[in-house]
């Protein structure tokens, strides 16, 4: 494995000693530590096709190791533990259970592309991290992400009435993730008592900093009347594109198949 990396060494395979001697050598000093080796078998020839399977993994067979991913990395310069070159290398070689060891911050990738622009091959390495990530949920391996979630709540909307209503995709992305408890008019007022920051957003949209705080005619010019009665009459009535129809069960009918036919 043309790896060098010391920390992307197994520290269960480092093996350090005060003084070593090797065939009557004295050793001690730097080279007291040693490498266990490691017969690799483990591993699965056919993951990469799986990956490839994902949205983002098509083109992970393009990588050629240069390291412009990781040196770009907006989340390497956080922790040099999240390795978007290591881990495009562990899914050519199939070894799965290399990636599983990190599975709990591949999902951390933010999405800023710059390891895909710079990429000389074309890898779109931010979309193989995506891909993993999937795999990781779908194989059961981890929990489903909060970005995962959001998508899922997101999609549904979609998919039922063509159309989303931004209070309920936050509420039910807070109540999934047991942010909250419960959804629409409720769940609005238990996000804003939970989350200070949601507060904080519904206080400034709404120009009620300016009611509490006795600017009540700043508050009557500048409150925007009618979002806030679209806002609010969209919660109980909920919006639909029209001749919506059948159209919802025939893309969800699309969606089955074509993660059937990645997934088998």
């Amino acid at each position: 494995m043309a790896i060098h990396e010391k920390s992307l060494i197994d520290p269960a395979r480092l093996v350090t000693s005060e003084k070593l001697v090797v065939d009557g050598v004295d050793v001690s000093g730097h080279w007291n530590t040693m490498i266990l080796p490691r017969t690799l078998r483990d591993y699965d020839a056919d993951f990469e096709k799986v990956i490839q399977g994902y949205a983002g993994g098509e083109n992970v067979h393009r990588c050629w190791q240069c390291g412009s991913c990781t040196n770009s990395c907006t989340m390497y310069g956080q922790n040099t533990d999240f390795n978007p070159r290591y881990w495009i290398y562990l899914t050519r070689l199939g070894l799965k259970e290399e990636i599983l060891k990190d599975k709990e911050i591949i999902w951390q990738c933010v999405s800023c592309n710059r390891c895909t622009n710079i990429c000389p091959k074309d890898v779109r390495p931010e979309g193989v991290m995506k891909a993993l990530a999937h795999w990781i949920e779908h194989e059961g391996f981890g929990e489903k992400s909060k970005s995962s979630i959001f998508d899922e709540e997101f999609a549904r909307q979609c998919l039922d009435r063509g159309r989303i209503e931004d209070m309920e995709v936050l509420t039910g992305f807070f109540s999934q993730t047991k942010q909250i408890s419960g959804t629409g008019l409720g769940g609005l007022m238990d996000a804003i008592n939970k989350l200070a920051w949601f507060k904080e957003l519904v206080f400034r949209m709404s120009k009620l900093n300016d009611l509490m705080s006795g600017k009540v005619m700043r508050f009557i010019t500048r409150t925007p009347i009618s979002a806030q009665i679209h806002m609010g009459l969209a919660m109980f009535v909920k919006p639909r594109t029209k001749s919506w129809g059948r159209t919802g069960d025939v893309l969800r009918q699309y969606i089955k198949e074509q993660k059937e036919a990645a997934h088998g």
